[in-house]
């Protein structure tokens, strides 16, 4: 397990370029905190959708994502970020792009698989420093 703290995310967040957004949608659970850095960093409106896969020892909890809640704002052709902690096998944020169609998309995730990605070193699970024990 590795144990990264707020400095070590927000290091990696002053670092990376990105291109203007219009906005940043953030994946609940694990994604909300990173996004909301992002979004603060970019000066752009956070928008949340909560989808569900894992559960807290990191199983698949359903044969696919679920939505349990939707975007509150009909937008198209806006530049949106989708933000979320981790991509391991494209899934939610694949359900979460189908929320945002008609509009220009890209992908963040701290670590794993997305269009820009924090950590792309770490391989092991993280201890996430916003996760409550």
């Amino acid at each position: 397990m590795v144990d990264l703290s707020f400095r070590d995310i927000t290091e990696r967040i002053k670092k990376i370029e990105l291109p203007d957004f219009d906005y940043v949608a953030g994946v609940a659970e694990g994604g909300l905190v990173p996004a909301s850095l992002i979004a603060y960093k970019l000066g752009v409106e956070l928008i949340t959708v909560k989808i569900n896969f894992r559960d807290p020892e990191n199983k698949p909890r359903y044969e696919e994502p679920k939505v349990l809640t939707s975007p509150q704002t009909e937008l198209t052709g806006k530049k949106i970020l989708i933000v979320d902690d981790v991509s391991v096998s494209g899934k939610t944020l694949a359900i979460a792009a189908g929320l945002f169609k008609n509009n220009i998309l890209s992908t963040l995730t701290l670590k794993g698989k997305a269009d820009y990605v924090l950590f792309p070193e770490i391989k092991d699970c993280v201890n996430w420093p916003w996760k409550i024990k």
